[in-house]
């Protein structure tokens, strides 16, 4: 794995202690991986950083990295959700993030994703 961009339902796994994902991300952190988050994705995981110790921990380490959603990627994800047919610019901010990257996706929405690209390498969780 040479890095991979974490999707809402990884970061919720994560914080529930999933095993999958906390390998996962244990390997990422012994190979100096990184673990790429869009920032849409933190807004939907995040709820209680007082409870949700274990993701505050995550996302506060040099391990991962918060990718803002700018105007070129917001507008990247606008025309892919467009083209998809579909509401969730969420979803498309990670797909449009992983095709920047060349980046697979950990997700525990592989369906959502692959309609809004075929191609993205998806490991389910």
């Amino acid at each position: 794995m040479s890095g991979a961009i974490f999707d809402t339902g990884a970061l919720i796994a994560l914080e529930r202690n999933d095993r999958r994902v906390v390998a996962i991300a244990r390997r990422a952190a012994e190979h100096h991986d990184p673990v790429v988050i869009p920032a849409g994705v933190v807004a939907q995981a995040w709820r209680d950083g007082v409870r949700q110790t274990r993701l505050a921990r995550f996302l506060g380490s040099s391990l991962c990295e918060v990718v803002a959603l700018d105007d070129r990627r917001a507008r990247a994800a606008g025309q892919l959700c467009g083209v998809a047919h579909t509401a969730d610019v969420v979803d498309a901010s990670v797909a449009v993030l992983a095709r920047e990257r060349g980046l697979g996706v950990i997700t525990s929405d592989h369906e959502d994703l692959r309609l809004l690209d075929s191609r993205l390498n998806l490991v389910s969780i």
